[in-house]
């Protein structure tokens, strides 16, 4: 009898139904346009680490920041710049403990491969006298950051007035980059990344650093974040997350 009850029980518990621990519900990403290679370099390893895949929505980060402090479903929020996380967090839509720099960047001037002109970027006027002619394909300096570090560093060189009648806006800084690749506009403002990613553009010159505000792109975790976006915020400014910045040509 005890051999038979054992084996009924032994019965009963293959067949009875398994329940699976709940899956982890991935965390939604809003992040500036230009970290599209970096953020799913970061989101395969995070698979591979035997997490769920991060939902990554990328645009200009001012477009991200109204869809957060619209109060759409995300969990962290990468910006360009800090004046976009700034403004949400006047609008208590971030965690301020959670902010963090993740890395910064450079800001370059692009033409088509085979353009071969030559630009001593800091020589009095070289500036204005290339790009002048247009058209010049920046972000929308109204509220993109690349935009308007665009309009600062073409403003410190003395070049903005004379270029800004055949400035081209676009939505975001891909945007320009694709106005360029595409022979859409001669010349446009990217950052050093963007140019970087593409095999259709050469850099003309680089931005001195102190032609525009300094390039930073903050993390943080947005009010009423699922709990696996804290993982992967953590993930990102780890040593493993800010090589995966370094091997994209960021700045740490």
């Amino acid at each position: 009898m005890y051999r038979l009850i054992l084996g009924v029980l032994a019965w009963l518990a293959l067949a009875a139904p398994v329940v699976a621990a709940p899956a982890e519900e991935p965390p939604l990403v809003l992040a500036a346009s230009s970290l599209q290679e970096v953020l799913n370099d970061a989101a395969d390893r995070w698979v591979a680490a035997g997490h769920a895949r991060p939902v990554l929505s990328f645009a200009a980060s001012s477009a991200l920041a109204r869809q957060a402090a619209s109060g759409a479903r995300a969990d962290l929020f990468v910006s360009a710049d800090s004046a976009w996380m700034d403004w949400l967090a006047r609008r208590g839509a971030i965690e301020p403990e959670s902010r963090a720099t993740l890395a910064g960047n450079m800001l370059v001037l692009i033409a088509p491969r085979a353009n071969r002109d030559r630009l001593a970027i800091g020589q009095t006027g070289a500036l204005a006298a290339l790009v002048g002619g247009g058209p010049l394909a920046i972000a929308d300096p109204s509220g993109v950051p690349a935009g308007r570090y665009a309009q600062q560093a073409l403003e410190s060189l003395g070049a903005w007035r004379a270029v800004e009648r055949g400035v081209v806006r676009a939505e975001n800084v891909r945007a320009a980059l694709a106005l360029v690749e595409r022979g859409a506009a001669r010349f446009g403002i990217v950052y050093a990344t963007d140019a970087r990613a593409s095999r259709a553009v050469r850099v003309l010159a680089t931005f001195p650093p102190g032609s525009h505000a300094p390039i930073a792109y903050p993390v943080a975790r947005l009010k009423g974040a699922r709990a696996s976006a804290e993982g992967f915020r953590r993930y990102l400014l780890s040593a493993e997350g800010r090589a995966l910045f370094r091997a994209r040509g960021f700045s740490l």
